[in-house]
């Protein structure tokens, strides 16, 4: 599915959206979630710090939240964050800087399915909310493995659904009744906001997820499931 379903494709679109939310994106992203996306993404930085890796890929970065609590938080690591859309990369730029991080971080705009990234050069490969917004999903997957170093590992942090049908319902019910009106409320893009809870809806189950993982080249494939199942992180190694 795509957000806003015009003539474009997928990555057109959903550079446009995240273009138009992000002056609101970050605001909107924690108090929706009740900040507990802050709690996943020190998860993740867990499960990236055992790799004590130099340097680490950042697809989809976004506004940065991620690359910034890993390079704050890993030792000696180097990221490099990507992003299709400029507007969500001129904010992590400004977090970046202000933070003391313009030495650690580099910030540049490309495409998950054509990454402008050596093969066989990182250590560790993450995306936090993004895999479900690349255009061709499996084409992403074996970008990242063909990135990362043999031994490397990949750490996706992504939406899911929730097992317990009646807690699944309270979700959904927030996801597609409530989130959009507020989202598009204040972003003035309900569509934006119609567009992401629904994305979850279409996304790979865990188990599917997993075995795509597989395919891509990854192997000792796992998920971590994360507040009821409402996300998920998945690591695999290369």
């Amino acid at each position: 599915m795509k957000p806003y379903n015009t003539d474009q494709t997928k990555k057109e679109e959903v550079r446009e959206m995240f273009d138009n939310i992000a002056p609101k994106y970050d605001l909107l992203n924690h108090t929706l979630s009740m900040s507990i996306d802050r709690l996943w993404r020190r998860r993740v930085v867990n499960v990236v710090r055992r790799s004590k890796p130099r340097r680490i890929l950042d697809v989809a970065t976004g506004t940065g939240d991620l690359a910034i609590a890993m390079a704050r938080r890993i030792e000696g690591a180097h990221v490099l964050g990507v992003d299709l859309s400029e507007g969500m990369l001129d904010i992590a730029r400004s977090k970046v800087e202000a933070r003391g991080l313009d030495g650690r971080i580099v910030l540049d705009r490309g495409d998950a399915e054509h990454l402008d990234v050596a093969t066989a050069s990182v250590d560790v490969a993450t995306v936090a909310f993004g895999v479900r917004n690349f255009g061709d999903l499996d084409a992403g997957l074996r970008e990242l493995a063909r990135t990362l170093k043999p031994g490397g590992r990949v750490v996706i942090l992504e939406f899911s659904r929730p097992s317990n049908r009646w807690f699944r319902a309270l979700y959904e019910f927030y996801s597609y009744r409530i989130l959009p009106r507020i989202g598009g409320m204040v972003s003035h893009d309900r569509r934006a906001y119609e567009y992401l809870p629904a994305s979850v809806g279409e996304f790979p189950l865990p188990a599917e997820f997993l075995r795509r993982l597989e395919a891509a080249g990854f192997h000792n494939c796992r998920a971590r499931s994360q507040s009821c199942g409402i996300a998920q992180i998945y690591i695999g190694e290369r």
